[in-house]
């Protein structure tokens, strides 16, 4: 069933264009994830689905009597509301009021918000979110519309909002930028890409295969169109007579071609400068006590950074990281310990926390509002050195997706984004030779976290990254610490996968599990090593496996000719790509059996000789 269309929709804000002629329509059941680089209208789009907003023309059609929960970036509370009464106002459910509060508690609680009787103007913006998430999650809606759920999550938190939403029956429309998520809880992904939309029946891997397939195929109708082009250039150039139908009609085909524009190249932002020498002594930090009253959160953490670290912390929220990186940087004083900087460290903190109001500029980072973008990076330089050599500012922009036009624009019109891509530039343009990236995932899109990864990859020098991000964690560090109890800091090898399985392997419940799971394992082997001689169902196999692979891999050429007939049909070489992805799983399986059959069979063979 068809809930919501979007017919040729067109949006813009003042000069700037979002949407042009976009069709989208959504079904029954779908779990779709909207991507997209920052600043193309993604948060704009779930307000038009919401109601929120209305398109500058086109259509929104929506279901009769379909009910629609929206949770939004920045939500807005009454002043008094306490922390139940806000997760409780807008709920509709009023069947069975005492079940509704006891299913917020638990919510709440399992977002670490126990106070509920705290007043929410207390609460910090992190807080306030996961509150407004609650609200959102708990009314029954047709469609949930959720703009970056999993900002403010720690790991927990965020496993557990992972988990409800694969459950969730009804439809789902979110904004993140969290891949592990959207490849685990959707099954559609909506691209927002030069104002048009398109639409993938898949999850997140299956988009990055398919985008790159129909980039290609865009790139192969080029090729084709310039390779004809060319001919019917040649033949202009020969001076044919121009007064024959025939004639005519090829200059009618040669203006058309010539007039077709060629596929726009994605843009992509370019990270690349140069980081300052790094000497023989780095970040040293000793014996470092740190506590707000009663609550610990760092005792007696002792570390030395090495050149080319890459390291990563995690832990629930509120346990510490963020202070821990404000003593690294030096931003802030430990109440114990000794922190040690080489004379050649120069350290870019890149933070969570940017604030626009001129009287909190105790803040690590403040961007005012009525800045110019182009002067918030003069302030910083006029030039900037690359691997490329010396560029301007305005070029350094160009590379950051900041146009001309928008560099001369001030920062209170960026999205929240593009403020984040922008003071991530501010960051780099200083050449640190230790970088500190605090929640770096947070409203940073998809396209530029790549290049980030990509950047840090190549990066001459410390890397220290909070996230709540597990791919971007995997992606980066080499190296994870984790805030425990009582403000102890425990040390881990390798990214954040294997931290996980450590982490569960120190679990005693699991350990038993594993235990209890290697027993029927040896017992199996001993089994087989006593049968030497095939089954009747075995035998049968042995007989026909090699039959049945040579049937699969015709089958896999039939299919490869048909996707090559509809290269263009996206929705039948999606299918097709599909079955054969299909196909060539069966046929590995089909390999490995036949591989255990042939081994069985030379052994029978030995035995009976």
């Amino acid at each position: 069933m068809n809930l919501l269309t979007l017919d040729t929709i067109t949006k813009a804000y003042t000069d700037r264009p979002l949407f042009h002629q976009a069709s989208f329509y959504l079904q029954e059941g779908e779990k779709v994830g909207v991507v997209g680089i920052n600043g193309t209208g993604k948060s704009t789009l779930l307000k038009i689905m919401a109601g929120l907003e209305e398109p500058d023309s086109g259509e929104v059609i929506r279901a009769n009597h379909i009910v629609i929960r929206y949770l939004p970036q920045a939500p807005e509370f009454q002043a008094e509301d306490t922390v139940l009464e806000a997760a409780l106002r807008d709920n509709c459910n009023k069947l069975n009021e005492w079940t509704i509060e006891n299913d917020a508690k638990t919510m709440l609680t399992k977002l670490n918000i126990t106070n509920f009787e705290q007043k929410v103007q207390e609460l910090s913006g992190g807080q306030r979110k996961r509150i407004a998430l609650v609200s959102a999650l708990l009314s029954p809606a047709d469609i949930l519309i959720l703009d970056e759920p999993t900002n403010h999550l720690d790991h927990e938190m965020n496993d557990w909002l992972e988990d409800f939403l694969k459950k969730w029956k009804k439809t789902l429309v979110m904004v993140t930028h969290d891949r592990y998520f959207l490849e685990s809880v959707t099954n559609c992904i909506l691209e927002i890409d030069k104002g048009s939309m398109y639409k993938y029946q898949t999850n997140y891997s299956g988009f990055v295969q398919l985008k790159a397939e129909r980039a290609d195929m865009e790139q192969a109708s080029e090729r084709k169109r310039k390779s004809i082009l060319k001919v019917e250039l040649e033949w202009m150039m020969r001076g044919a007579r121009a007064r024959s139908t025939k004639s005519k009609s090829r200059i009618e085909r040669f203006e058309t071609l010539s007039s077709q524009a060629g596929p726009q190249a994605d843009q992509k932002v370019q990270l690349s400068s140069v980081s300052s020498r790094l000497g023989r002594t780095t970040v040293e930090l000793q014996h470092i006590f740190k506590a707000y009253g009663d609550k610990v959160l760092i005792k007696d953490f002792s570390y030395i950074f090495l050149k080319n670290d890459r390291i990563g912390f995690v832990g629930e929220n509120g346990s510490g990281k963020t202070t821990l990186m404000k003593i690294i940087s030096g931003r802030l004083e430990p109440d114990q310990g000794e922190r040690v900087i080489g004379p050649t460290v120069k350290i870019g903190y890149y933070t969570q926390e940017i604030l626009e109001k001129e009287e909190k500029q105790d803040a690590v980072e403040y961007m005012n509002p009525s800045i110019r973008v182009i002067d918030y990076i003069k302030d910083i330089a006029e030039y900037v050195q690359t691997e490329d050599g010396s560029i301007s500012a305005s070029q350094m922009l160009e590379r950051f997706l900041f146009p001309p036009d928008q560099q001369y624009s001030p920062i209170g019109k960026l999205s929240g984004g593009e403020k984040r891509r922008l003071n991530l530039l501010k960051v780099l343009v200083e050449a640190p030779n230790v970088l500190v990236l605090d929640e770096p995932t947070n409203d940073l899109d998809i396209t530029t976290l790549t290049i980030l990864e990509d950047y840090l990859d190549h990066f001459q020098g410390i890397v220290i990254v909070v996230s709540h991000d597990r791919y971007f964690l995997d992606r980066t560090v080499n190296r994870i610490f984790s805030f425990e109890e009582d403000g102890f800091i425990k040390q881990y090898e390798g990214g954040y996968s294997d931290y996980h399985v450590k982490r569960q392997q120190e679990d005693p419940e699991k350990k038993i599990t594993t235990s209890e799971k290697e027993k029927p394992a040896k017992i199996e082997t001993k089994e087989r090593e006593k049968k030497l001689k095939f089954t009747y169902q075995e035998q049968k196999e042995f007989d026909t496996i090699v039959a049945d692979m040579q049937s699969m891999e015709e089958k896999k050429s039939r299919l490869e000719e048909e996707m090559n007939l509809y290269a263009r049909d996206f929705v039948k070489l999606a299918a097709l790509t599909k079955e054969k992805e299909e196909l060539e799983e069966l046929l590995e399986e089909k390999l490995l059996r036949w591989m255990y059959l042939e081994e069985l069979s030379e052994k029978i063979k030995d035995q009976n000789s």
